[in-house]
């Protein structure tokens, strides 16, 4: 266990990196303030937000009372939802362009096929964009055919002026479907998975930046008088809070701190370290694995088809040190922390259960999201001795391998 880990925590500082979401970090708070209501009230314990003394950036303070213990915890967003804006506002044209362009870097790499040796879930939920966009595209294709057939039959003297009619329609249909992305969601993910690769899997320099902001504010906070500091990184937020942490550490933290814990949950690391020049990510899942002095958790599920469920985050892209000490990869267990009820109406909502790890558990199991945030225990201590999950796939299939050089 980490030094200090044992001890009580009364003031605890969480920083929460989302994944790949336009929306500004407020729906985070009142998703935190729902499923935790609904989390105290099965589990027993009291839950209440207000607000933090710290008011760097988005976030809100949260009073836990567990068994008659006090704690207070202020949770902080690391916001990127701009990064995330500006890199989706693109045309339809623009768009089509990125499929072909993400498609290429995938299966062109290799990537592909690997990932598909892991879990299929993951690599069909990136596929389904492709899919979805290119069935829109024929739909608008045939209707346009049809019309300048028509235009032809009826006019077949100025057949050449259907173009501009079919073309009109091919347009329409394709910015009608653009209209309905809310739901469909196609276009966004498109954008996620065009992101991630759009560099062979190195961060673009406004994610870089970003990501040393992100470094400054742990190293700011690390230094404080916290009894713990969690870092928390949830779907492609995942992998960016392991080189968050990485950087962190390499900086040289103060030799007296608090506890240190990272959790990832729902993570999609192999989209990113899978592909050729995803050298830095690597470099970090290899430095942070062989560290005894944190501790970090690795939460998904196999019921979770948009995450790669009991995957090892190391072992699986074959840059595991020796000894490999971290993660300790554990399961949500959706089919037993999730009553049958709840699961029927969660069947098929494959976006919502990839956050169900930050909601509420109505058979709650040893994850506990807001116990973990708002609770007397440090990730350490609350998981110190569990073994890993059965099931836990550690098979190196990745590829590429190369790590950039050590600092």
């Amino acid at each position: 266990m980490p030094p200090g880990a044992d001890a009580p925590v009364r003031r605890r500082k969480v920083l929460y990196l989302p994944g790949y979401d336009p929306i500004p970090p407020r729906r985070y708070r009142e998703l935190y303030r729902r499923e935790g209501a609904d989390q105290a009230a099965i589990s027993g314990y009291a839950l209440t937000l207000g607000a933090r003394r710290d008011r760097t950036g988005f976030g809100w303070g949260v009073t836990g009372k567990f068994d008659g213990q006090i704690t207070e915890a202020e949770i902080e967003v690391l916001a990127w939802s701009d990064v995330v804006a500006a890199s989706m506002g693109r045309s339809i044209l623009a768009t089509y362009g990125q499929l072909a362009k993400t498609a290429w870097a995938y299966i062109g790499s290799g990537a592909l096929w690997r990932l598909m040796r892991l879990r299929r879930g993951p690599v069909i939920a990136a596929l389904y964009p492709v899919a979805v966009l290119l069935g829109q595209l024929l739909l608008a294709l045939i209707v346009a055919g049809v019309v300048w057939w028509l235009v032809a039959r009826v006019l077949p003297r100025f057949w050449p002026i259907g173009i501009i009619p079919a073309a009109g329609a091919l347009w329409g249909i394709l910015a009608g479907f653009r209209r309905l992305d809310g739901r469909l969601l196609a276009y966004y993910l498109m954008h996620d998975y065009a992101f991630t690769a759009g560099d062979g899997g190195a961060y673009p320099p406004a994610l870089q930046d970003r990501l040393t902001r992100f470094t400054d504010r742990l190293g700011t906070i690390a230094a404080e008088d916290w009894d713990e500091v969690l870092l928390i990184g949830h779907s492609s937020g995942a992998y960016l809070a392991i080189s968050v942490m990485a950087a962190h550490l390499r900086a040289g933290p103060p030799p007296e701190r608090p506890a240190l814990g990272l959790l990832t949950l729902g993570h999609v690391v192999p989209m990113a370290a899978f592909l050729p020049r995803a050298a830095q990510l690597r470099r970090d899942l290899h430095e942070l694995a062989g560290r005894q002095d944190i501790a970090w958790v690795d939460v998904t599920a196999p019921g979770d088809a948009c995450s790669f469920g009991l995957c090892d985050p190391v072992a699986v892209c074959g840059v595991a040190p020796d000894p490999q000490h971290l993660p300790l990869v554990m399961s949500a267990a959706f089919t037993q922390t999730l009553s049958p009820q709840r699961q029927a109406e969660l069947k098929n909502r494959w976006f919502r259960l990839h956050f169900q790890y930050l909601c509420a558990f109505d058979r709650p199991g040893d994850y506990d999201y807001f116990a973990i945030t708002a609770g007397p225990r440090s990730l350490a201590s609350r998981f110190a001795g569990r073994p890993p999950s059965p099931g836990r796939i550690t098979r190196p299939v990745n590829r590429h391998t190369g790590m950039a050089p050590a600092p």
